[in-house]
């Protein structure tokens, strides 16, 4: 069996493949998709804030780092390839600091639970907005891919 932080890291890496596999498996519609009437977020701007809440926990590491991340404005809605590169690009960097966390004790600058509950809560913040992504998706009317329903629930292959 893999080491702890090893299997921590393959957590946070398999989470992030299967952000990857929903939003390329979205049809192009779907981006621009919203239940709201008071111009609340549509599905790309939902998906762009969860990559804000990533860079927001890695930019003060980041700048210690020099390493450039992707970000969006407020109010603008990514597409499918802004969202993919910022999803890979964000996600590489979530698991270099869950590594550096890891060598570390587990330590997590303003989480004073450690690594592996602000594991726990990036997980779940990403699947609150997956699933109101799928919510939205359905009562707009738009077919949702079999690859979306059950592919990312394939956690031993993704």
């Amino acid at each position: 069996m893999e080491s702890l932080q090893q299997q921590i890291i393959e957590t946070w890496n398999i989470h992030n493949r299967s952000m990857l596999l929903f939003i390329e498996n979205m049809p192009d519609d779907a981006f621009s998709a919203t239940l709201s009437k008071r111009g609340g977020r549509d599905i790309g701007r939902q998906l762009a804030h969860v990559v804000a809440v990533r860079l927001f926990r890695l930019e003060s590491w980041m700048k210690k780092c020099g390493k450039p991340m992707v970000a969006f404005a407020t109010d603008y809605s990514p597409g499918k390839e802004e969202l993919l590169t910022a999803f890979q690009q964000s996600g590489e960097l979530m698991e270099s600091y869950i590594a550096f966390c890891t060598e570390n004790d587990g330590a997590v600058s303003n989480f004073k639970r450690g690594v592996v509950s602000m594991l726990g809560y990036y997980i779940t913040h990403e699947a609150h907005h997956k699933g109101h992504a799928l919510l939205t998706m359905k009562e707009c009317g738009i077919k949702t891919p079999d690859a979306l329903k059950w592919g990312i629930w394939e956690w031993n292959k993704i």
